[in-house]
């Protein structure tokens, strides 16, 4: 029993993205947060909007920034909390219903009721990611999130969830394994995102979570305190940097450095004087253009993006729902301006999200981009907690019914 504890308390969190991968290693201190202790990041070719094109590539990205976590925290990991992603993911809601035994909820009702909404026919070629509870039923009482203990004599579920591709899931599967990981758990990168950026109380009022990468933007829509839709829209930081390449005639890597220190998603935001430097294509001399004309460039692009997001958030038909607006995160989003032309498309409120609730290493993971990769530590702690709970469960059984209460109460804290 001894053995496993110390093993829970570090946890690593691997964000494999187009541009980049992330790797995250924490600790769980006394007070049970998290404290990041290490970070590591590794350019990444070997992946387009989410799904890996070339697994020789991806491997090495992530032994590079596992390697780099590794020095910096001082820990040694073998085991880690992958995120997916990705157009191939699909969620849906699904409906379970049981009797209750002695006419009081108990956990085992609940665990059955999941596995009753569960039993949907899903295609051989899916993988269920997640089975995340939205609200049960007690006899037709209805918007129940917690029913331990409530008397009656059926228990329905009402849950959604969320499906990936076998072979897209199989093939990151194989390149964190190559890598010489083992996978504790796959993750919904977006629902990583969430965890570390909103609080319970945007949830409840109803969000929706963008995470704007380098290949693509996922987006996760809370309703009520719990997930209600998922979906990807690929367009991401990638397609500015080409555009500003395309536009301004410069290199790929010259662009990316142009759009990171002078962009601006809104032109007016841009003071007419300003010039910047411009590095030529194939040894062509650089030269000095207005900073108003790379705004432009962006601007457009900026202006597309914001668009489709805002053209998602209106098909999924959970606009009036989003009572706390729209948080942007992930790398893309750290572009100045977005939030101003944001607050103009969207029409309701916007802000940045950045990892929130963590000590340690704070100062570096701060930013939008680690949201997934910090999330997922968040997501795996809550996760551990369980197995903690069901160890000290299985030692003493004196305590054995304050334990389960307590259980699922975390059980439901960490669902919603």
């Amino acid at each position: 029993m001894s053995t496993s504890k110390p093993k829970a308390s570090v946890l690593a969190g691997l964000d494999i993205g187009s541009t980049k991968v992330s790797f995250v290693i924490g600790t769980v201190n006394p007070d049970g947060k998290i404290e990041v202790a290490g970070v590591g990041t590794a350019p990444n070719t070997g992946i387009r909007q989410g799904v890996v094109v070339n697994i020789e590539a991806t491997t090495e990205s992530i032994k590079k920034a596992k390697e780099e976590a590794e020095l910096m925290s001082g820990y040694s990991v073998s085991e880690v909390w992958v995120g997916v992603a990705g157009t191939h993911i699909s969620s849906f809601d699904s409906k379970g219903m049981v009797a209750i035994k002695n006419r009081e909820v108990t956990a085992s009702e609940i665990d059955r009721v999941i596995e009753a909404a569960k039993a949907v026919a899903v295609p051989a070629d899916r993988t269920v990611l997640h089975v995340l509870p939205r609200e049960f039923k007690v006899d037709g009482q209805d918007g129940i999130t917690d029913p331990i203990g409530m008397s009656g004599i059926r228990l329905e579920a009402n849950v959604h969830i969320v499906t990936g591709g076998q072979s897209a899931i199989n093939n990151t599967v194989k390149c964190v394994e190559k890598a010489g990981l083992k996978i504790a758990g796959l993750v919904l990168t977006q629902l990583a995102s969430a965890t570390a950026v909103i609080s319970n109380d945007e949830k409840n009022l109803g969000v929706c979570v963008v995470d704007m990468g380098g290949g693509a933007c996922n987006a996760l829509y809370f309703v009520n305190g719990s997930v209600a839709h998922s979906s990807t829209i690929p367009v991401g930081g990638q397609h500015f940097t080409h555009d500003v390449a395309v536009g301004l005639r410069t290199p790929q890597f010259a662009a990316e450095d142009l759009k990171k220190k002078y962009g601006c998603a809104m032109a007016s935001m841009v003071n007419e004087n300003e010039t910047i430097e411009v590095e030529g294509v194939g040894g062509r001399k650089s030269r000095v253009i207005p900073r108003k004309d790379l705004a432009d460039v962006i601007e457009a692009r900026a202006e597309e993006t914001l668009n489709l997001i805002a053209n998602d958030i209106r098909m999924s038909g959970l606009m009036p729902m989003l009572g706390s607006g729209i948080v942007l995160t992930g790398g893309a989003s750290q572009l100045d301006g977005l939030v101003e032309m944001g607050e103009f498309i969207f029409d309701i409120p916007v802000r940045r999200g950045a990892p929130r609730e963590i000590g340690g290493l704070t100062d570096v993971v701060k930013a939008g981009e680690f949201a997934a990769a910090v999330g997922l530590l968040l997501h795996a702690l809550g996760q551990r907690k369980d197995l903690l709970h069901n160890q000290q469960q299985e030692v003493n059984l004196g305590e054995s019914l304050d334990g389960i209460t307590k259980k699922i109460k975390d059980f439901f804290g960490q669902i919603f």
